[in-house]
């Protein structure tokens, strides 16, 4: 089969290295891959610390995702030649005043009402795993199957993977999917038109805008990030990810080789601005400074913004759309380094022909789709 893959962050990418590596013939089109929300992306790889209620069936898929991620990340090391960026240190969640520790202890008692159990420390407990935690941490909650992933060590990766079985890189932007009302003709981009047998929207926030079965899912949610760097003298960074409450307000610290720390993140409905704004760095590196007081001395190389897809109900869209052969991949919100995975593997299933893995199920778009006409 003819596949075009629409998008070439994580998802796209990702969903084509899979696709070729089954024995599809697999086009990426993107006029800057391995860019947009994935190159900025924090890399937690945390079903169980951002779990929230009524949101189960998203908890279900990142749990199912995060158990498949150490043999993805083994299947791409052979694939690429390169390293997948994994890092299985585990995630610590820190809190610092007695709202936070007790927003904190509700989520601990919602896990544990759904069998996810995880242990609950205090702060002293908590400075003996990472001692780069300040005396403002005052309790949290040690997350071991909470992991994490270098994003950008995972792009390289998964381009490098690609290009290995034969997926063929287009740099340019498409406009719209086309159809003839029953199936998938082609993708049209700059007043041309490549036809193929299937195409994966995995466009990211951009992916309402190419067929009108995606048109008000997926739309753009703002976050800004910094990038930071030890330096000779400072305390050292944590080694697992360091997520916390302060004073109500989530941020979080993911490691990186060589002493890099990444922080964010901010979250805005801005429409598609991507200006990284003064306040949204205060922001982060005074919450930041609060739970690890040491980055004051940490060298700030890079503050950046991307678009996360966000979806109405914050669970992705992956499965068909309507016309025979227009698949998504897309609306992964916060989550596509989690999900990726998962992602990949429900829609080579698709491609096959086959019924998406169990937990994927409720991800299918169609759920939209029944919701609409219900309304009418």
């Amino acid at each position: 089969m003819n596949l075009v893959v629409v998008g070439a962050g994580v998802i796209g990418l990702s969903c084509a290295w899979r696709a070729a590596a089954a024995g599809h013939a697999v086009t990426v089109l993107d006029p800057a891959p391995a860019s947009g929300a994935s190159w900025v992306a924090g890399g937690m790889l945390a079903p169980v610390t951002e779990a929230w209620p009524g949101e189960e069936h998203l908890l279900d898929l990142g749990v199912e995702s995060v158990r498949r991620w150490p043999g993805f990340a083994a299947d791409l090391t052979a694939a690429a030649g390169l390293p997948a960026g994994l890092r299985t240190e585990g995630t610590v969640v820190a809190a610092t005043g007695a709202g936070d520790r007790a927003e904190l202890d509700a989520l601990a008692a919602y896990l544990t009402r759904l069998g996810r159990a995880v242990d609950r420390l205090s702060g002293r407990e908590l400075r003996r795993l990472e001692p780069a935690l300040g005396p403002d941490v005052r309790g949290g909650l040690s997350v071991p199957g909470d992991l994490a992933v270098d994003n950008r060590v995972l792009l390289a990766a998964l381009r490098a993977a690609g290009e290995r079985v034969g997926v063929r890189f287009v740099e340019r932007a498409a406009e719209t999917v086309l159809d003839d009302g029953t199936r998938v003709t082609g993708v049209r981009l700059d007043g041309d038109v490549v036809e193929t047998d299937a195409v994966l929207v995995s466009a990211g926030a951009h992916s309402a805008s190419l067929h009108p079965a995606l048109d008000g899912l997926v739309r753009p949610v703002k976050g800004e990030i910094l990038r930071l760097a030890h330096r000779t003298g400072a305390f050292p960074p944590p080694s697992r990810t360091v997520r916390a409450l302060v004073d109500g307000r989530p941020v979080y610290a993911v490691p990186r080789d060589a002493g890099g720390l990444v922080v964010g993140a901010t979250q805005a409905e801005t429409g598609f601005d991507t200006d990284v704004t003064v306040g949204g760095v205060r922001d982060l590196l005074r919450d930041a400074e609060r739970v690890l007081p040491g980055i004051a001395e940490y060298a700030l190389v890079e503050s950046a913004a991307g678009l996360r897809p966000g979806s109405l109900d914050n669970l992705p869209l992956i499965g068909g759309l309507g016309p025979e052969g227009l698949l998504a991949a897309t609306g992964h919100g916060r989550n596509g380094m989690l999900l990726a995975p998962v992602t990949a593997d429900a829609v080579v299933a698709l491609l096959r022909g086959d019924a998406v893995p169990g937990q994927a199920k409720a991800a299918d778009p169609g759920r939209f789709a029944t919701a609409r006409t219900s309304r009418r």
